[in-house]
């Protein structure tokens, strides 16, 4: 009889953690602040990015909408989140972003509120994509801004690159491609 209750109590315990194991489990605001949940990219391959506007790689964008445009009627999504903890590049308000990645590159991809991507205040989405305990992949510390991460259609964790790596680069398009 001990060994029963020890087992009730196991298995009760297990049934209460939930443990995240994708991407899909979390949600992110919206730069026009509406909350998106993560899980209506089930079945979409991702390429999620920390974006700036003040910052050399903010020509990024034209690549990132370049290969969003081309390919997200095939399953493909790229996810924009401003970032302005790397040497304050990306200081404006959400709207101000939205306007300025709007009228600079013609950004029609979905882009997030200003989000922490390291640190104390890191947001979730980041504590997944940048700790291996909880993508179960790799551990990651976002450099700087554009820093570009693959997650395939079931949301798990594929692939990372720097900000160096250009939006069109083989890898990520072979990606985009479902290669």
């Amino acid at each position: 009889r001990k060994g029963g209750n020890s087992n009730n109590v196991e298995i009760e315990g297990r049934k209460n953690m939930k443990e995240t194991k994708t991407v899909l489990d979390y949600s992110a605001k919206s730069l026009d602040g509406k909350e998106i949940d993560l899980s209506e990219y089930k079945g979409k391959v991702l390429l999620i990015v920390n974006t700036a506007s003040k910052y050399g790689f903010t020509p990024q964008y034209a690549g990132l909408e370049k290969l969003y445009e081309k390919y997200r009627g095939k399953g493909f999504e790229v996810l924009g989140f401003p970032c302005n903890q790397f040497g304050s590049q990306e200081p404006g308000s959400e709207s101000e972003i939205a306007s300025f990645c709007q009228k600079n590159y013609g950004v029609s991809f979905p882009m997030m509120a200003k989000t922490p991507v390291k640190g104390a205040q890191q947001h979730p989405v980041y504590q997944w994509l940048t700790h291996k305990d909880r993508n179960g992949k790799e551990d990651v510390e976002v450099q700087w801004n554009f820093n570009k991460f693959l997650v395939n259609e079931k949301g798990e964790w594929v692939a990372y690159y720097p900000s160096s790596t250009s939006p069109l680069d083989e890898k990520i398009v072979s990606f985009a491609e479902g290669k």
